[in-house]
């Protein structure tokens, strides 16, 4: 099997500016699922770099399940991501609104600064990694 960590980690790099993007068009609800998919991407990546398949979409479990000590504040950071996984982007993850009505600047901040947080730390641990 080839190693396509680097591939997952520049599409977490890409998914991470879309987010920034959206953040700027006031699309906060894309902002928050882009930083979701970056953070998501990044750790994946970390995962094949280690040798190792990742499946689900569970960012903290995902860390969690890394062959390496992740500090509990980053998983706290990833949970509050994972929150961004289906209400973003589907009308019955609220009891009432579409979900751009759901999410503003401040969550959006928040999912781009995580997201940037995690996809740091997993620059990190690949700049270290035999593989990666």
């Amino acid at each position: 099997m080839s190693d396509r960590s680097r591939d997952w980690f520049r599409q977490a790099e890409v998914d991470l500016a879309h987010a920034s993007d959206a953040q700027r068009l006031g699309r906060h609800e894309w902002a928050c699922f882009a930083a979701q998919q970056a953070a998501e991407k990044a750790v994946r990546a970390l995962h094949l770099a280690r040798g190792q398949d990742a499946w689900g979409h569970v960012i903290a479990q995902l860390l969690r399940e890394l062959p390496l000590v992740v500090a509990e504040p980053l998983i706290e950071r990833a949970h509050v991501l994972d929150g961004y996984y289906i209400p973003t982007r589907y009308a019955n993850g609220h009891p009432s609104g579409a979900p751009f009505e759901h999410f503003g600047r401040l969550q959006s901040d928040q999912a781009i600064t995580y997201a940037t947080e995690i996809v740091d730390f997993v620059r990190a641990q690949m700049a270290r990694s035999p593989r990666g």
